[in-house]
């Protein structure tokens, strides 16, 4: 007789993520049946097979009490708590339940929108299509001899200092938008824009471009509705940074490692 089969189940209450807690170590939940009831009329997402097993999400509005074995985290907490494999899957059900929530009705007509694929909703109505946005934004890392420019963005929820950022806009490339928000932000010219990586950023739905840039001139003049601080640290002066889970922290450490 076969063994029932087990899947992963994300459960997100708001921002909050429900974790499996066993001899001191915490994982997503993996069960057969969900560990808490889902809510009736709750759409359960097919998000990817983890591990060889199917992994599921829903949300739920209210929230549970916590238990020896179950406590509830936030996502961003998650990050040092659970595998790394199992964050990045747990940020994709974060977008996805995050795009389910904003598009239940057509923009185009107003009636109910109907999920036709895993990513994928359509009208009954007009046939209008919808799917999950991914919002582009950049981060770049600008040298100047052996220092590196770090700020403090108003809506940071926190006192570290991280890179100049901004968002795509339309109809314009990536090295465009890097040297476009340099300018706006910090009043800098840079040369030698060269990409770096990449990393999905699931709050609630962006991916993070990461670019290496060398100052070539101007004097810092910091955009103040944008803004709070910014300098110039060499690598024995440095501010509190952004936590390790961060394409920014990322590129921070290999300008430390690299020397450059």
């Amino acid at each position: 007789m076969n063994e029932p089969s087990k899947n992963w189940w994300i459960i997100f209450h708001k921002d909050q993520i429900l974790l499996q807690k066993q001899n001191d170590k915490f994982s997503l939940p993996c069960n057969e049946q969900s560990p808490i009831r889902i809510p009736k009329g709750s759409t359960v997402h097919e998000i990817c097979i983890l591990e060889t097993l199917p992994c599921k999400a829903f949300a739920i509005e209210q929230s549970i009490e916590e238990s020896k074995d179950y406590v509830l985290t936030g996502l961003r907490a998650s990050y040092d708590l659970i595998p790394l494999v199992q964050y990045q899957t747990a940020g994709k059900a974060a977008e996805i339940l995050h795009w389910d929530r904003n598009s239940r009705f057509c923009p185009v007509c107003g009636t109910k929108m109907i999920q036709k694929e895993t990513i994928m909703k359509k009208c009954p109505a007009c046939g209008n299509e919808m799917y999950p946005a991914i919002s582009v934004a950049i981060l770049v890392l600008i040298r100047k001899e052996d220092s590196l420019l770090l700020v403090h963005a108003r809506n940071f929820k926190g006192t570290f200092n991280s890179l100049v950022a901004g968002f795509l806009e339309t109809g314009e490339t990536l090295e465009e938008c890097v040297a476009r928000e340099v300018k706006e932000e910090t009043g800098l010219d840079i040369r030698n824009i060269t990409y770096f990586a990449n990393q999905p950023w699931p709050y609630p739905s962006g991916l993070m471009v990461g670019f290496i840039a060398d100052y070539a001139g101007g004097e810092l003049q910091l955009q103040d509705e944008e803004l709070s601080s910014g300098a110039f640290y060499t690598r024995d002066n440095l501010p509190e940074l952004p936590r390790k889970l961060s394409l920014a922290r990322k590129m921070i450490d290999w300008w430390l490692e690299n020397g450059k």
